[in-house]
């Protein structure tokens, strides 16, 4: 193994990978002109589908071999240009056309199936030799990746690295002005400012706190940039409000709603609730996965104070 490889690890997966393709690209180049095969690797598959068919379109070769229709154009136009491939009308749409082997193409698949058995054979004694059978490997790392993408599951890792800096603390008078920033940030981007904002965010201690309510305040490495509160609701059916949840802009991706919303149902089950609820807007399309991901559905047939709110959601603590 490449001593940088060693010393990278799993990160370098990508490189390592691309290498041990570049290796076998080489090989493959060579193997071909030993049989007097004039082919180049990369057209391989679409050689191949071709090979079974009497004729294809290209986004049906793209299909069959899981590549991009550029791709496979891309490849079909230098099998034309080595005179392995052409194009024919296709009888049923004239508007269409489909691509076939030429008589040329047609010699080399039927020339080149002894070469297909001794590759499989060679790959079989390659196999053999190893503790790990990297065919099946391969299909299992395919399956997990169409399930979850790479790029998915670093996300993941990075929000679950980057809330191990995050902490939550209770609202101060110290946080009145980042209380009140934060939301008339988010809501003036999207909508505008109405009363019930302006009693909330103007008087935070007096309409929210002194009637029972609770506001908390995530920081980042000891930063200040996300707010949400629960205010207390003179309902028969819930206790508390989830509302004013706000995140810096500079914060997203970190993870910090979903950790705020965790804190906020905690806070409410330990002042005896046993629903919470919140009112929102579809547009906020993020903002409703975060609170579908918390767990609440949506409701309806609630009156309500805001002008914008077009969507109303309960969680069962």
């Amino acid at each position: 193994m490449n001593k940088l490889f060693e010393q990278l690890g799993r990160i370098a997966l990508g490189s390592r990978l691309r290498m041990l393709t570049e290796t076998i690209t080489r090989d493959s180049a060579r193997i071909y002109a030993q049989y007097g095969i004039d082919l180049h690797p990369k057209w391989f598959p679409v050689f191949y589908v071709l090979s079974q068919q009497d004729s294809l379109t290209i986004t049906a070769a793209a299909r069959a071999i899981g590549h991009s229709h550029p791709s496979v154009s891309k490849i079909v136009r230098e099998m034309k240009a080595a005179g392995l491939a052409e194009e024919m009308p296709d009888p049923r749409d004239g508007r269409r056309t489909r691509i076939r082997l030429t008589e040329q193409g047609r010699q080399i698949a039927e020339r080149i199936s002894d070469q297909y058995l001794d590759v499989e054979q060679a790959i079989g004694q390659l196999s053999a030799q190893t503790n790990n059978d990297l065919w099946a490997a391969l299909g299992e790392w395919e399956y997990l990746l169409e399930q979850k993408s790479l790029l998915q599951r670093v996300t993941e890792a990075r929000k679950m690295r980057e809330s191990g800096k995050v902490t939550i603390i209770d609202y101060t008078p110290a946080h009145r002005e980042v209380f009140r920033e934060l939301n008339e940030a988010w809501i003036s981007a999207y909508f505008k400012i109405e009363e019930a904002d302006r009693r909330a965010l103007g008087d935070p201690e007096g309409y929210i706190l002194k009637k029972g309510g609770h506001i908390l305040v995530a920081c980042y490495n000891g930063d200040p940039i996300g707010v949400c509160a629960l205010i207390r609701m003179d309902d028969p059916d819930y206790q508390f409000e989830l509302a004013k949840m706000a995140v810096s802009p500079e914060a997203r991706g970190k993870n910090i709603g979903f950790l705020l919303g965790q804190a906020i149902k905690a806070k409410a089950r330990e002042l005896g609730a046993h629903k919470l609820y919140l009112e929102s807007n579809t547009r906020l399309k993020p903002a409703i996965g975060l609170y579908q991901k918390l767990g609440f559905r949506k409701i309806s047939g609630r009156s309500t104070p805001y002008e914008r709110c077009d969507i109303q959601m309960d969680c069962a603590l």
